[in-house]
C-alpha cells in the first residue's frame, strides 16, 4: 500500500514538484474538513490528500468523501487506503461506481509472490536477478516487503545491477542466522567451500546439528523425489505428485542437472549415515557434518 501511495505522490509531484501531501485518519477528521481542504485556496498550489484508514469512516464520512468524488477539483488527489474486508465496503462500492482509480495491493504470503516481488523491484530499480539469489536476499533480509525493497534498491545502487549470490552473501550475510537449508543448498550445488562456511557460521550461530542433518536429508531426498517424478508430469500436477511447492520444483530441477541417479544414490546413503552420528553415533558431530558436507559434494561428480 505504502508503494502505491508513493507513485501517487510522485505523479502529483511530477506535476507540480511543490504539491503539499496531507495524511488524514478517520479520527481526527472532522465532518466538513474535507471540504475545508479541497476548496479553493487563495495561495493556490496543488495538494495530495491521503485518507488512511479508509475503512474504518463513518456512514457520514463515506457519504461526504463520495460527494467529494462525484465534482473533484483539478489540483487535488485525494488517495483512500482501504485495508479490506466488509468493513467500510460502501467507500470501495460508491468510488468504483464514479469510476476512480483502483490499486489493488494483495497480502504476498507465498514464497514464489516474494520471490517474484524481489526480482520486480531490482527490475525497477535498473538490475537484474535470478531466482536463486532473490530466495537468498529474503533468506538473509526477512519477509518484510519494506525491508525487501529498501534492500533491492541499495543492492543496484551498490553493485551497478548485476545482483548474484555473491553480492547477496558480501552485503547481507550475518543479518539472519544460517539455516541448515542454506548448508544443504551450497552442499548439493557442489560448492564445497561455501557450504563449509555456511556450515561453520550456521553453528556458530546456534543451529543445533541435527537440525542441519535434516536440511541435507531433505536436500538430497528432494533430489530423489524430482528426479525419480513421472517425465510427463509438470507444473501443478507435478506439485500435487511430490507434495512439493512449484518454486522448490523448479529449484530442484536445476540442481539435478549436475546430479546422476548414482550419485543420489551415494548422498542418500551419506545423509542416513551422518543422521545416525550426529544423534550419538559419533564423538566429533561437527566433524560428521563436515565429512558429510564434502562427501555430498564428492557424491555430485559420480556418473
Amino acid at each position: 500500500m505504502e508503494r502505491a501511495v508513493g507513485e501517487i505522490v510522485a505523479q502529483a509531484r511530477a506535476a507540480d514538484p511543490e504539491v503539499e501531501v496531507i495524511d488524514l485518519v478517520p479520527g481526527a477528521l472532522e465532518p466538513g474538513r474535507l471540504a475545508e481542504l479541497t476548496s479553493p485556496s487563495l495561495f493556490g498550489g496543488g495538494k495530495v490528500l491521503v485518507l488512511r484508514s479508509a475503512q474504518d469512516l463513518g456512514k457520514d464520512l463515506i457519504a461526504e468523501v463520495l460527494d467529494y468524488a462525484k465534482r473533484p477539483a483539478e489540483d487535488v488527489v485525494l488517495a483512500a487506503v482501504h485495508h479490506g474486508g466488509a468493513k467500510g465496503k460502501a467507500l470501495v462500492e460508491g468510488l468504483t461506481k464514479l469510476k476512480a482509480r483502483k490499486i489493488a495491493c494483495p497480502k504476498i504470503t507465498k514464497m514464489g509472490d516474494r520471490i517474484a516481488f524481489v526480482r520486480e523491484e531490482i527490475r525497477r530499480s535498473g538490475g537484474k536477478v535470478s531466482q536463486d539469489a532473490a530466495r537468498s536476499l529474503i533468506d538473509a533480509v526477512g519477509t518484510d516487503l519494506r525491508e525487501l525493497a529498501a534492500a533491492c534498491s541499495q543492492l543496484v545502487a551498490d553493485t551497478g545491477g548485476k545482483v548474484d549470490d555473491a553480492a547477496v552473501a558480501r552485503y547481507y550475510r550475518g543479518r539472519a542466522e544460517v539455516s541448515g537449508f542454506t548448508v544443504a543448498d551450497k552442499a548439493i550445488e557442489g560448492q564445497l567451500a561455501d557450504a563449509l562456511e555456511q556450515l561453520r557460521w550456521a553453528l556458530a550461530t546456534g543451529v543445533a546439528p541435527v537440525l542441519i542433518v535434516s536440511a541435507l536429508a531433505q536436500g538430497v531426498r528432494g533430489l530423489a523425489k524430482v528426479g525419480g517424478a513421472p517425465r510427463g508430469a509438470r507444473g501443478a500436477a507435478l506439485a500435487k505428485e511430490l507434495g512439493m511447492p512449484p518454486w522448490k520444483i523448479e529449484r530442484v530441477q536445476r540442481q539435478l542437472r549436475g546430479w546422476s541417479g548414482n550419485g543420489v544414490a551415494r548422498a542418500l546413503s551419506v545423509v542416513a549415515e551422518a543422521d545416525a552420528q550426529v544423534k550419538g553415533g559419533a564423538a566429533d558431530p561437527v566433524y560428521a557434518l563436515e565429512k558429510a558436507v564434502a562427501d555430498i559434494v564428492a557424491a555430485r561428480a559420480i556418473r
